[in-house]
């Protein structure tokens, strides 16, 4: 998406100044030359005009308000599917200026639970989404599928097992649990027919100004047990609604997922 972005700011900005300077001179200059009669507006003038206030609207929403994005990989599964449209709090931990995510007022932080889109260290151009479990200062450790935190391990309370569908349909048969997170339970997977060392065991302490990522799709995640914390500067909102669901494999629009809220 980071294209788009680039895209919408350059347009924004392109049509701005071209309005701005036919409001400030050229108008005047035409206005001049063409003496009684009705000048006639430029092409590019005329569409400068028509399409800044869209433009600047639409960068003002998605930078600050609220931005959509689609879910591609099955990693936060059972809670995100492949094909749900969601959409992103852009103002929850602060705001932040378009394309190079710098934020210039804070607002907030992320807390225990939170499901966040970030830019992921290794991979800068692309959006991840991801659960926070780990804030500063927490010791988060993952041992036979449970993670403990700050020397606890957290309750699991067992729901059956999984029915995937769609895109989905490979984690059919994974243990559908509960996770007791602090404040924030919520539903995850675990497979039971996988080799043991891809599982990403460990314990971490989580330095200041980062946080520790997990998706709740354990065993198919490549989260903060693989590739390290996210800092706080990668942050770029909180997901909090699923607006659509479109999966083609699996008959197209999923109308039970439209305005779910992310747990």
């Amino acid at each position: 998406m980071r294209w788009f972005e680039i895209a919408l700011v350059v347009l924004t900005l392109s049509s701005g100044i071209i309005w701005l300077l036919d409001r400030l001179f050229l108008a005047r200059r035409r206005a001049e030359r063409a003496g009684l009669l009705e000048p006639k507006e430029p092409v590019l003038v005329d569409y400068a005009k028509a399409f800044f206030p869209v433009l600047a609207v639409v960068l003002c929403l998605r930078s600050f308000v609220a931005e959509p994005f689609r879910i591609p990989s099955s990693s936060m599964m059972p809670t995100l599917l492949i094909g749900d449209f969601i959409l992103v709090n852009k103002f929850a931990y602060g705001l932040r200026l378009p394309i190079n995510n710098r934020k210039f007022l804070d607002l907030g932080e992320p807390a225990r639970g939170d499901v966040v889109v970030f830019h992921p260290p290794q991979h800068p151009e692309q959006d991840w989404i991801k659960r926070v479990v780990g804030l500063p200062g927490d010791t988060v450790a993952y041992r036979d599928d449970t993670v403990y935190l700050n020397g606890q391990p957290l309750r699991y309370d067992p729901r059956g097992r999984y029915v995937g569908r769609g895109r989905g349909a490979d984690a059919s048969g994974a243990k559908l649990l509960t996770e007791q997170l602090p404040g924030r339970p919520h539903p995850v997977l675990e497979r039971d027919d996988l080799p043991y060392f891809i599982q990403g065991e460990g314990e971490w302490t989580v330095p200041a100004g980062h946080y520790f990522v997990m998706g709740d799709n354990r065993d198919n995640s490549e989260d903060s047990r693989f590739w390290g914390f996210l800092p706080e500067a990668d942050l770029r909102g909180k997901a909090f609604l699923i607006w659509m669901h479109w999966d083609g494999s699996a008959g197209g629009v999923d109308f039970d997922r439209i305005g779910s809220r992310i747990p």
